[in-house]
């Protein structure tokens, strides 16, 4: 929570009323898919980038008719040596230059949310709108996400 939600916060905070009084800028946060819905594994990570969400649509309510862009990137699993540790699968990995490309375009475009890749846009549409029941009956035979020490070279 400190680095995800306080720590997005804080960066923030500085420079939202210099762009609105200027009338330019892109804010760019940066909210991971695991947010959409909470994973076995994965529960402190999910649970710190759901409030996300809600902290970057605030800027963005009457930023873009100030001038000031709010973009909202969340990216699925992307290929760096944080998840070659990784033992489980990652649907629609990506390469880490690939993503960057993809990012700025998005900011470019001062889209205001881009979930990259977009294969991963669908999946959390269809997790998030499963019923509870469902949800938890589909996932209830996973095991926690075990993740191997990262290789340091």
């Amino acid at each position: 929570m400190d680095t995800n939600v306080f720590g997005m916060a804080a960066t923030f905070h500085p420079f939202v009323g210099p762009m609105r009084a200027q009338a330019s800028g892109n804010l760019v946060g940066h909210r991971s898919v695991a947010g959409f819905r909470g994973l076995p594994g994965g529960s402190a990570y999910s649970a710190s980038k759901w409030p996300l969400y809600t902290y970057l649509e605030s800027p963005a309510r009457g930023a873009p008719r100030l001038g000031v862009a709010v973009v909202t990137i969340c990216p699925g699993y992307i290929r760096t040596p944080m998840t070659a540790a990784n033992r489980y699968p990652m649907p629609f990995i990506i390469d880490a230059d690939e993503a960057a490309r993809r990012f700025a375009r998005a900011i470019a475009a001062k889209r205001r949310f881009a979930v990259i890749p977009w294969q991963m846009a669908l999946v959390s549409f269809v997790l998030r709108r499963l019923p509870r029941w469902l949800f938890d009956r589909l996932f209830a035979a996973r095991r926690e996400r075990r993740r191997s020490p990262p290789v340091r070279g």
